[in-house]
C-alpha cells in the first residue's frame, strides 16, 4: 500500500511561505529527494555532463529563500542546477525540454497571495509528475533513506545561471503563432499580475506588431496578484474602455492561466476560450478525435455547442494536471479549465496563458472578427459558483444536512439539465459549490441553502 500523501496537493506543494511544508528545511529535503529520484530514473543524463535540473520561479519575495534551499539539496546529491530566474511556469516546462534537463522545478503559488508559495515539478519531457514519482519524492523526504548518500569532492553538483532562458521561451511562444501573420493594427491591454510574465507577454505581443498597454508589470516581491491579474480582471476590462483597445489579456502570478476581455469590456473566461478554439479546430479538422477535454466546473452550454458542431466534450477532475492526464491517456490535443488554464498540446505540455491568448488572436486575424463576435459562438447556461471558507475538510458524506440538501437540489435541477457539484479546494481552505441550470432563481435558492449548511457544519 502506498504511503499517504503528506505534502503534495493537487498541484505540487503549496502553503504559507516559511511555515511547513513550505520552509527552507523541507525545500532542502525536497531538493535532495528530487535529485535522487530524477538521477535514478535515467542512469545516464539526457545532456552532457552530470544530471541537471532546471529551477525557475515567479516574483514572490520568498522565492529567494526556497530557490537557495532547493538548490542546496539538489547539488548535495551530485546533480547540477540550472537557474533561470523569474519565468512563467510554461516557460520552465519548455526550457527543461530545450536544455535536455532531467527535470524542471518552478517555485510558485500561482494565483495565491504573495505570502503563499509552492513548488511544482516537471519531468524531462515538460509534463507534470505522475502520482508514483510524487510518492517516491515524498517518501524520501520523510523516511531518511538517502541520508547516507553524500557525494564529495568533484561529485558534488554545480549551479549555473542560464541567461537566455527567457529569450528561449519568448521565441518558443512566438513560434506558436502562424509565420507571416502579424498583430499590426491591434491595441492590446495586458495585465501581468506583477508576476512571472511581466517581461515575456508584452515582449511577444510587441514583436508580433501589436500596440501594447501594460500594467501589473512592476513586481516588488509583495504585489503579485494583488488587486490585478486574472484573479481581479475588472481593472483590465476598465482599461479596455480607457484605451479603446481591441483585446485585454490578464495572467495569474505564474502565467499558466489567462482570461481575456473583448473590445466592449466583457470578460472572456476559460469556457469562452475553449468554445472559440475548439469550434475553430473542429472546422479545420485538427481537434484530435473531435474531442475537447474540460473539467466538471465547465458550463454545460459548452457541451451543447461542441456537440452541435459534431464534436464532444470529455470532463476530467478539477486541475490542469487532471486535464492533461486525460489528454495524454486518450491522445486528445486540446483541453482546459473555466479558470483560464488552456492546454494546446500541439504547442505546449502544460497550461500556457500566452500561447492560449495567441491562439485566440490567430482566430481573430484569420476570421477578421472582433473577440465579441467570436464569443457569440455558444450560449452559457446560468451557473453560480460559491467559495466557502472552512475550518476542516470532513468528507461531505459525513455531513448529513449537506448531503440531504445536495440530493434535494439535484432532484430539483436534473429535469432542466442542471447539476450540483460540491468539492474541497486542493490548494486553499475552501469548499467550492457549483450549481447550474436554466432557472437562475432556483439556483440562487439552493446555493443559499447548501452554502449555509456547509458553514454551519465545517465553516471557518
Amino acid at each position: 500500500m502506498s504511503s499517504p500523501r503528506k505534502i503534495f496537493g493537487t498541484d505540487g506543494v503549496r502553503g504559507t511561505a516559511n511555515i511547513e511544508p513550505v520552509t527552507a528545511e523541507t525545500a532542502l529535503k525536497l531538493g535532495r529527494a528530487a535529485g535522487h529520484v530524477f538521477k535514478s530514473l535515467e542512469s545516464k543524463p539526457r545532456g552532457r555532463g552530470r544530471h541537471k535540473i532546471v529551477l525557475g520561479k515567479d516574483t514572490r519575495l520568498s522565492g529567494y529563500m526556497l530557490e537557495n534551499a532547493l538548490s542546496a539539496g539538489i547539488l548535495s546529491m551530485g546533480v547540477d542546477v540550472l537557474f533561470i530566474g523569474p519565468v512563467p511556469t510554461p516557460g520552465v516546462a519548455y526550457v527543461t525540454r530545450s536544455l535536455r534537463a532531467d527535470a524542471g522545478i518552478v517555485i510558485t503559488a500561482s494565483h495565491n497571495p504573495y505570502d503563499d508559495n509552492g513548488i511544482k515539478f516537471f519531468r524531462s519531457d515538460g509534463y507534470k509528475l505522475d502520482d508514483q514519482i510524487e510518492h517516491q519524492i515524498e517518501s524520501l523526504v520523510f523516511s531518511g533513506e538517502i541520508e547516507s548518500i553524500r557525494p564529495t569532492a568533484d561529485a558534488i553538483g554545480k549551479a549555473v545561471r542560464i541567461d537566455d532562458a527567457l529569450g528561449r521561451y519568448i521565441e518558443y511562444a512566438k513560434a506558436s503563432f502562424p509565420r507571416g501573420m502579424t498583430l499590426e493594427g491591434l491595441r492590446i491591454v495586458v495585465d501581468c499580475a506583477h508576476g512571472a510574465a511581466y517581461k515575456s507577454t508584452p515582449c511577444v505581443l510587441r514583436e508580433l506588431g501589436a500596440e501594447v498597454i501594460v500594467f501589473g508589470n512592476q513586481p516588488d516581491g509583495k504585489n503579485i496578484n494583488r488587486d490585478c491579474g486574472s484573479m481581479h480582471p475588472n481593472l483590465m476590462c476598465q482599461k479596455i474602455w480607457e484605451h479603446r483597445a481591441d483585446l485585454g489579456i490578464a495572467h495569474d502570478g505564474d502565467a499558466d492561466r489567462v482570461l481575456l476581455c473583448d473590445e466592449k469590456g466583457t470578460l472572456i473566461d476559460g469556457d469562452d476560450i475553449m468554445a472559440i478554439a475548439a469550434l475553430d479546430l473542429l472546422a479545420q479538422r485538427t481537434l484530435a478525435k473531435e474531442t475537447l477535454v474540460s473539467t466538471v466546473m465547465s458550463n454545460a452550454g459548452l457541451d451543447a455547442a461542441i456537440a452541435a458542431a459534431g464534436g464532444r466534450v470529455v470532463r476530467a477532475g478539477v486541475g490542469d494536471r487532471r486535464v492533461i492526464d486525460e489528454m495524454l491517456r486518450h491522445g486528445f490535443n486540446f483541453g482546459g479549465e473555466q479558470s483560464g488554464h488552456l492546454i494546446f498540446r500541439d504547442h505546449s505540455t502544460t497550461g500556457d496563458g500566452l500561447v492560449a491568448a495567441l491562439q485566440i488572436l490567430r482566430i481573430m486575424r484569420t476570421k477578421s472578427m472582433p473577440l465579441s463576435a467570436l464569443a457569440r459562438c455558444w450560449t452559457r447556461f446560468p451557473q453560480i459558483v460559491t467559495n466557502i471558507v472552512v475550518r476542516e475538510k470532513r468528507p461531505f458524506e459525513e455531513l448529513d444536512e449537506v448531503g440531504r440538501l445536495v440530493a434535494d437540489a439535484e432532484a430539483d435541477l436534473k429535469p432542466q439539465g442542471g447539476r450540483v457539484f460540491l468539492r474541497y479546494s486542493g490548494t486553499e481552505p475552501k469548499a467550492r459549490l457549483l450549481l447550474e441550470g436554466r432557472d437562475r432563481a432556483m439556483l440562487e435558492k439552493w446555493t443559499h441553502k447548501i452554502a449555509e449548511a456547509v458553514k454551519r457544519q465545517v465553516g471557518g
